[in-house]
């Protein structure tokens, strides 16, 4: 049972994700009946968290058991004794997965009031606490040290520093304020640091601030699995076309020992510097970070220089990683998606430019690995479709591991080809909650299947270069 109100969107986005979730394929493969239930399922699961905080273990620093020692005597501490799992996953052998406890439907509602912006709040629904940039409303006179309700602004509507807001409003859970209402929001006041520690939340999910932060990288489960699609191996060059914030970057050079060159682009600035701060924080010399749009990346002839960052010449890569900018639909929690139509249906075009560039990049014989973390079919197996017909010489692989779903279906590929795709669905499960009884009573093996599924919703496309043509 759903514990938020599902997702919303803007009228024009909410038609166009019907026409496409009962696209005629689909209705003749599932009935209309069964293809409806899947996505009113699936907007209820964007709302809510995925049922698991998943870890990447930095392998090329510590042992996976090593650091699920720490992070076991962590996780106890921070809730108070309670026994919650840190599970390995047998086919992501470089991941913990730590499950979620909540909705809890019992605590208590405080007087004083918090309200913050929807990407605070999301972030409080997996594991984080409230910092002061987040804060967009408090009671009146709330002071540090007060005991305090933490509620989201879903839509926007808060105005900053109002003392009671009446609009949308998801409460959250409970903290305590690190600061009074006139230092938040006072001119000189602070614009960093931590606002409320929470201590109390609906979704019970360990905080990683400071935790252990050589030795581990908070990252989707999906995202974990792009990497270990790529398969970059010791020597070779790779490159991460939309690398922020570097989990993938930082991924692929662990998987690589550190040995070989892991070119990492992006086009703003500040992405960049957070990739290199990830790379280093890590311990990782073997990435190479440069600010540069993707789509230019390709030079037309050789240059003279000895420079090593973009334009490359063509066939310059062993092996490619195109996590491409994208609607971000896939994303949870999400309770209101505010792009409009016009913004969803631009990615596509961007999606073509920089895959086109990437087909010219890369080696005979080298690796295209394509993904997304949305939930369209335009982004998603339209895209494949069109791959295929414009580059005759790419092929479809199957992909290792492959634990997600096969392909959707919409786009007129074969059963074949969908089989090859992984379409990670959160709809693939009941949406049900997780309390400390029902996990103590759980298998680890029925809990491993749960977080292959109760994840964001994510998509990935593997193709070989056959030949230069």
């Amino acid at each position: 049972m759903s514990f938020f109100p599902k997702i919303s969107f803007q009228h024009e986005v909410e038609e166009y994700l019907i026409k496409m979730f009962r696209n005629n394929e689909l209705i003749t493969a599932l009935g209309t009946q069964e293809a409806e239930s899947k996505y009113q399922s699936l907007l209820s699961h964007l709302s809510h968290p995925p049922g698991f905080t998943t870890v990447r273990v930095n392998t090329h620093l510590a042992s996976v058991k090593q650091v699920k020692k720490l992070l076991f005597e962590e996780i106890q501490k921070q809730f108070k004794g309670l026994c919650v799992p840190v599970l390995e996953h047998p086919k992501l052998q470089d991941i913990l997965l730590i499950p979620v406890i909540g909705p809890r439907r019992d605590l208590k509602k405080h007087a004083s009031e918090v309200i913050v912006g929807a990407h605070c709040g999301y972030a409080v629904l997996r594991g984080a606490h409230v910092y002061v940039p987040g804060i967009i409303s408090t009671s009146r006179y709330m002071k540090a040290g007060d005991l305090v309700s933490v509620y989201s602004d879903i839509e926007g509507k808060c105005k900053r520093g109002a003392k009671e807001f009446e609009g949308v409003k998801v409460f959250l859970g409970n903290g305590i304020s690190e600061l009074s209402r006139s230092e938040i929001f006072s001119s000189s006041g602070p614009l960093n640091g931590m606002g409320i520690r929470m201590i109390e939340t609906v979704y019970l999910s360990p905080s990683f601030d400071n935790v252990l932060p050589n030795h581990l990288f908070l990252q989707n489960l999906p995202s974990v699995v792009v990497s270990h699609i790529l398969n970059p191996q010791p020597g070779e060059r790779i490159l991460d076309m939309c690398a922020a914030p570097g989990g993938k970057t930082t991924h692929l050079a662990t998987l690589m020992h550190d040995q070989g060159e892991v070119i990492a682009m992006d086009k703003i600035a500040n992405k960049i510097k957070k990739i290199k701060q990830n790379a280093d924080l890590l311990c990782l010399s073997c990435i190479k970070a440069f600010c540069y749009d993707g789509t230019k990346a390709l030079s037309a002839e050789k240059r003279e220089d000895e420079q090593e960052g973009p334009p490359f010449l063509p066939e310059s890569f062993d092996r490619i990683l195109l996590d491409a900018p994208c609607s971000g639909m896939g994303q949870r929690p999400n309770m209101a998606y505010s792009s409009t139509l016009k913004e969803v249906t631009s990615y596509q075009p961007l999606q073509r430019k920089l895959f086109t560039v990437a087909v010219k990049l890369l080696k005979p014989g080298g690796i295209l690995v394509y993904s997304t973390c949305t939930i369209t079919l335009a982004e998603n197996e339209e895209q494949v479709a069109w791959a295929l017909k414009t580059f005759p010489c790419l092929q479809l692989q199957p992909q290792e591991p492959h634990i997600g779903g096969e392909g959707m279906r919409g786009t007129g590929l074969s059963l074949d080809q969908l089989k090859l795709l992984q379409r990670f669905d959160p709809s693939a499960v009941p949406l049900q909650g997780m309390d400390i009884n029902s996990l103590q009573d759980s298998r680890e093996d029925d809990l491993i299947s749960l977080a292959n599924k109760d994840c964001i919703g994510f998509f990935i496309a593997k193709f070989i270069k056959l030949n230069s043509k």
